[in-house]
């Protein structure tokens, strides 16, 4: 059975939502296509590391939301992930670019995270 997926447009506006509601800061980089395009969501530390996460679906075969690291798996630096996002860009004008600042560390991205390897 397939998951019903939500549209990009309104998962972002949902995350902004909780972000506001959290204090947390969470900004727009890059407007993609509201009803399919991919999002990255690029999370700050406070050490000014950054974690990328591609949206992927589960390799369970229902469609459901989930996440990779294209990067790998340690965090890398901001300027690499600005050259990450740029690159998907050109590549695909349809993304969506997040960032969310995670100083606390506590951010929990909805849906699952696959592992590397």
């Amino acid at each position: 059975m397939l998951v019903p997926r939500i549209k990009p447009g309104i998962w972002v506006k949902a995350q902004l939502r909780l972000a506001d509601l959290e204090g947390r800061i969470f900004t727009v980089l890059r407007r993609g296509d509201d009803d399919g395009g991919t999002i990255i969501v690029k999370i700050v530390d406070r050490g000014g590391m950054a974690d990328v996460l591609a949206q992927t679906t589960a390799t369970s075969g229902t469609g459901e939301l989930a996440w990779y690291r294209p990067l790998g798996p340690e965090p890398v630096s901001d300027g690499d992930a600005d050259a990450y996002i740029a690159r998907q860009g050109d590549f695909d004008p349809d993304i969506w670019a997040l960032e969310v600042m995670d100083r606390d560390g506590t951010y929990e991205i909805s849906g699952t995270v696959l592992d590397q390897g």
